[in-house]
């Protein structure tokens, strides 16, 4: 039995698709945050982190935008699958997207956001090592293969990736009085990331 040889080929309308699906995924994660900060009663917007939105009555809202974002990042991996820009660093950064879907997803559905868990296993601390450090990761690894379709596409990446490097380990020193909003100033980098790669796809794909 013989087995054909796949078409070498990149299809601009799953790049399209998908590149916007991401898109839209972080706007709907963003979007869930604006309306649980304005739902959740006695909610401090400063102080309180997403975690705390996340955790109570109304944990469906922030639900549902942690699995949207969860599809972002998903998204964003089968793109970088589909349009290898070559070399082991792309690789990594693909496997890492794809960890960090099922990351984020396994955040949501676990409902545990240190909220003084004590029952069973309590993974939400190490959920979040995992996130800094893969956030960390992935745009650096991607750099170079982004590169080849233009040097502001790499410089974007390695910025994204050092302001993170920088900031997310700030997180857990800052007094709780701010530490909310600190942690949504990490959320809106990891979104820059999200978005870049995916106005990269769209973009390629709308030179095909």
């Amino acid at each position: 039995m013989t087995v054909a040889s796949p078409m070498i080929k990149e299809e601009p309308t799953l790049m399209r698709a998908l590149g916007y699906t991401a898109i839209a995924g972080c706007a709907a994660f963003l979007l869930s945050i604006l309306i649980a900060d304005f739902i959740v009663p006695d909610h401090d917007w400063l102080a309180d982190t997403i975690s705390d939105l996340a955790a109570g009555r109304y944990e469906f809202i922030v639900d549902i935008g942690l699995y949207a974002f969860s599809a972002a990042l998903i998204c964003i991996a089968l793109l970088a699958a589909h349009v290898h820009m070559g070399g082991w660093g792309w690789s990594l950064g693909l496997i890492g997207f794809a960890l960090l879907g099922l990351i984020v997803f396994l955040v949501g559905a676990r409902n545990e956001y240190g909220d003084n868990d004590n029952e069973g296993v309590v993974i939400h601390i190490y959920l979040v090592y995992a996130l800094g450090a893969l956030f960390a990761a992935t745009p650096l690894a991607m750099a170079r293969g982004a590169s080849r379709a233009g040097k502001g596409w790499s410089r974007a990446l390695i910025a994204l990736g050092l302001l993170w490097i920088v900031s997310a380990p700030i997180f857990f020193i800052v007094p709780t009085s701010i530490d909310g909003i600190y942690e949504r100033y990490l959320g809106v980098i990891a979104l820059a990331m999200v978005i870049t790669l995916a106005r990269f796809f769209i973009t390629r794909a709308r030179h095909l």
